[in-house]
């Protein structure tokens, strides 16, 4: 079986947005790496455009539609994230946006969303169908349905976060990442291996969203119950049908962590690392603080995947103190 994307293609994505993409920093903290006895590097996609990294995979996808596609406009569906990502892609490039959001998505990426110019569309997470909504607005209006993680295009463009991560420090030796719908991991596992097959990819899932992780021990696709985890971007109930195949192959290892130890991991990282950082960005540090890494991974990059944090959320983290 061959891979839905190569390292080649996160290479083209790379070129396409150079000069639009931010080329995100990494941060360090010798207070993290005493504690976990590794040496941690974040790559900090909070600071991307839009907030997270979201935005590489949806421009790179957008971007290669024809100029006749892109005036009829794109749909997407999204709790907030490539929501963001679609809608100020869209903008850049002129691109009429309508985004199929949940009712309970947090109100500030809503209100990001619709600051890009988009149309929102809201749906009942625990009811409706998205991608079926999505599917039958874009059928409607004629316009092309850009999906958050399952698309050579945007595992492509969101692979760009590690490869860009691996020029930016030496000798990693595992990559950590959170996963969704697998769009993500699935593109900077293909990044990683391609620059360095013996890095090991690890993949964190809030422990009552371990969709993939279930399906990588039965060795299929298998579908959950809607979540129920502060990780509002990693509620997905099945991987994705191109993801997953990939994840299959290059991913070592699924750990999960708790809504509390993410909890955890967004104060740590405010407090000693001064940076927001939401839920599902934050599982990673969350796998790595609380212990889950293998013994022998000693120069860790984590993917920090987003920022857009509701600020009751926040809030009530200190509360909760």
């Amino acid at each position: 079986m061959t891979d839905a994307i190569s390292v080649a293609d996160v290479f083209s994505a790379r070129d396409r947005l150079r000069g639009v993409a931010h080329r995100t920093p990494v941060a360090t903290s010798r207070t993290l790496d005493a504690m976990v006895g590794r040496s941690v590097f974040l790559k900090c996609e909070n600071l991307q455009r839009g907030g997270a990294f979201k935005f590489r995979g949806a421009y790179n996808m957008i971007s290669r539609l024809s100029d006749e596609a892109r005036r009829c406009g794109v749909v997407a569906y999204s709790s907030g994230n490539h929501a963001q990502g679609v809608a100020l892609a869209a903008r850049l490039l002129d691109t009429p946006a309508i985004i199929c959001m949940p009712s309970d998505a947090p109100a500030i990426k809503v209100e990001a969303t619709r600051g890009y110019g988009a149309e929102i569309v809201f749906y009942d997470r625990m009811r409706d169908d998205r991608a079926a909504l999505a599917q039958r607005i874009a059928t409607e209006r004629g316009a092309t349905l850009v999906p958050p993680y399952d698309h050579p295009h945007i595992m492509a463009g969101q692979g760009t976060a590690a490869l860009e991560l691996l020029e930016q420090v030496d000798d990693i030796d595992t990559l950590v990442v959170p996963v969704g719908g697998g769009g993500l991991i699935a593109g900077c596992a293909i990044a990683a291996h391609g620059t360095n097959p013996a890095i090991q990819v690890i993949g964190v899932e809030p422990d009552d969203a371990d969709d993939t992780r279930r399906s990588l021990l039965v060795g299929q696709r298998i579908t959950i119950s809607p979540p129920a985890t502060i990780a509002d971007g990693l509620r997905v109930t099945t991987p994705g049908d191109l993801t997953f195949p990939i994840v299959q192959r290059h991913v070592a290892q699924i750990v999960t962590v708790s809504d509390d130890e993410i909890r955890e991991a967004i104060r740590f990282v405010m407090l000693r690392m001064k940076l927001v950082v939401e839920p599902s960005g934050a599982a990673g540090v969350a796998a790595v603080l609380a212990g889950r890494l293998p013994d022998s991974s000693r120069r860790v990059g984590v993917i920090v995947c987003g920022g857009n944090i509701d600020p009751p959320l926040l809030a009530s983290l200190w509360g909760e103190r």
